[in-house]
């Protein structure tokens, strides 16, 4: 069957730190496909493709890889690769909260830290949290910020490379974060992406004044953020990605055209197209049918 008739496609990766996926586990998976099928590397040992006539034929797909360390999403072949991304940061993009790391320079991170879990998780609504974290931030040094990027802040595994393959090949690419300006400002260019959008922390005489500036950028923020790239660019649905965590990601990804719950929490990992739980970053350009070889340096 020639490739153009395949209209699924179920791509399989597992964490580059620790490859999980070998070519008897892949042979194995492409057997558990009903009727025609074909399977290709994306990079041996992390990422393969597995192509078939339709959805049903991968029904079985998922039982198979059961309490493997694989990922599998599954998507139309029409449409892979994208042409706007928007990403979350916190606990997306960087490994951390910015705002616990703040709150730990004036003693009260574990408090904090547990109201942002609450928030991410969809427990308590994200505008009124963020209030509440943001006054327990009054009168810390401005200059903090500083030292938490150089010092607390990592970058996942995975997302420079997929911002900036994505932007080789004509991609539009946003950083839309519940956070705030201080961070987004550093953390979006020097991964690569065109804009920023965050929250902006009013500061006074050199200190936090304990407020954020209003409207928060949250859950429909985020949202109307991708609706109005996709219509500025004149893309459809299905050329759009985006990528996040928390409850505050839900409605961003529903909207996109591939909508990706990254380590997410449950609420969002069972809402999402497409859920990422053992791969890092790099998981979204083989969703996209990149082969490491297409990488950006």
């Amino acid at each position: 069957m020639p490739q153009s008739e395949f209209s699924m496609v179920a791509t399989l990766t597992s964490n580059p730190a620790a490859p999980s996926l070998d070519a008897g586990t892949l042979n194995a998976a492409a057997q558990s496909v009903d009727g025609p099928h074909r399977a290709r590397w994306l990079h041996e040992g992390v990422a393969a493709d597995i192509f078939a006539k339709d959805a049903e034929a991968l029904r079985f797909l998922r039982a198979g890889l059961s309490g493997l360390p694989i990922d599998i999403i599954i998507q139309p072949t029409a449409h892979r690769r994208k042409m706007l991304f928007l990403a979350d940061m916190d606990s997306t993009m960087i490994g951390q909260e910015c705002i616990d790391e703040l709150a730990d320079f004036v003693g009260v991170k574990a408090h904090v830290a547990a109201i942002t879990e609450r928030a991410m998780r969809g427990e308590i609504a994200f505008e009124p949290a963020l209030r509440e974290r943001v006054a327990l931030l009054k009168g810390l040094d401005a200059n903090v910020v500083e030292r938490v990027i150089a010092e607390r802040i990592t970058l996942t595994p995975g997302g420079q490379a997929l911002v900036q393959t994505m932007r080789a090949n004509g991609a539009y690419t946003a950083l839309v974060s519940g956070g705030f300006t201080l961070f987004t400002g550093k953390i979006g260019p020097t991964l690569g992406f065109h804009e920023h959008r965050s929250n902006l922390l009013n500061v006074e005489n050199g200190a936090f004044s304990g407020t954020v500036t209003e409207p928060i950028l949250g859950k429909e923020a985020k949202l109307a953020a991708l609706i109005e790239l996709r219509a500025k660019f004149g893309l459809e649905a299905a050329l759009t990605m985006a990528v996040g965590d928390g409850a505050n990601d839900l409605a961003m990804l529903g909207e996109a055209g591939l909508g990706v719950a990254f380590h997410a929490k449950p609420k969002v990992a069972e809402a999402a197209h497409a859920r990422i739980d053992h791969s890092d970053l790099s998981a979204l350009l083989y969703a996209q049918g990149y082969h490491l070889s297409e990488f950006a340096a």
